[in-house]
């Protein structure tokens, strides 16, 4: 995979450097197909907001879109796809496809709908999370984009999919105290992750491998981290993948429609009307039923 910046090897971690980062739990999430939910606004989005909502699993090559077209709006969702390929489309005009390394992030903000599937013959691995947005973006216009593997800046062992790393921004356009990684590690490594400066929020979903953090985690495992600006250290087993969130605590209570999170009703309502105006639009065009 293309990545911006050479990855250098990996420093040696001083485990006498920072005080250990306590974990406040590990989940493995509910399955449903072969798509598991490790994070939804209702359980642990209340810990780690503002994300709220994370998917992973592997899909089969399929015709069938992913979900069929729905809406959202609210937050922004960013697909992370680790191998495969999908297409999508949304009612901003967007449509393309996203190919292994790349990212697909919709703003839904507004009022959006959008729909996806797998092409090509490769399963496809992903992650997809989504993101609150402050209430000065909750109701705003919707943005769409595709961002190719080549550009997805990297620091090291760690590709920077939203926010900035030691030095390094990604190319979307989310809001500000949100930090999104995906690190690859080889067995034996150690690496060291410093948040940026009150983002006390953080935790990390293992995609393939084992690793210590310093408790032991296995392929599958999300561990949520006790709030605090402490250093993460992870010492990989062996060949590991991970994705790792980070972020300023979003301070305003979730308020959820079927597919929406807003921060208080009457954004909810603002995002609700809008999402039925579209459904109405794709309606008369014959996209639903």
């Amino acid at each position: 995979m293309n990545a911006v910046a050479a990855i250098p090897k990996p420093k040696q971690v001083d485990d006498r450097a920072a005080p250990v980062r306590g974990i406040r739990s590990v989940t493995r999430g509910y399955r449903h197909g072969p798509i598991t939910r490790l994070v939804s606004p209702s359980d642990l989005g209340q810990w780690i907001k503002p994300f709220v909502f994370l998917d992973g699993g592997v899909l089969p090559p399929s015709d069938v879109p992913l979900f069929g077209i729905h809406p959202h709006s609210g937050i922004a969702t960013l697909t992370a796809v680790l191998t495969g390929r999908v297409t999508y489309e949304d009612t901003t005009g967007k449509q393309g496809e996203v190919l292994t390394g790349g990212l697909e992030w919709m703003k839904a903000a507004g009022g959006v709908w959008h729909d996806g599937s797998v092409v090509g013959e490769t399963p496809v691995e992903f992650f997809q999370l989504w993101v609150t947005l402050p209430p000065d973006q909750e109701n705003g216009v919707p943005e769409s984009q595709n961002i190719a593997p080549e550009e997805v800046p990297a620091v090291g062992p760690a590709r920077v999919l939203l926010g900035h790393y030691q030095g390094a921004n990604s190319p979307i356009r989310a809001p500000a105290g949100i930090t999104y990684l995906h690190v690859r590690l080889k067995a034996g490594e150690r690496w060291r992750f410093q948040p940026n400066p009150n983002e006390t929020v953080a935790w990390m979903a293992l995609h393939h491998g084992t690793t210590s953090v310093p408790e032991s985690l296995t392929a599958g495992d999300l561990v949520i981290f006790e709030e605090s600006d402490h250093a993460i250290d992870v010492v990989a087993h062996d060949d590991v993948s991970f994705v790792l969130g980070a972020a300023v605590k979003h301070p305003y209570p979730l308020v959820m429609g079927k597919y929406s999170v807003h921060t208080n009703s009457r954004a909810l309502a603002q995002g609700e009307a809008e999402i039925a105006r579209i459904g109405q639009r794709l309606r008369a065009a014959g996209r639903l039923k």
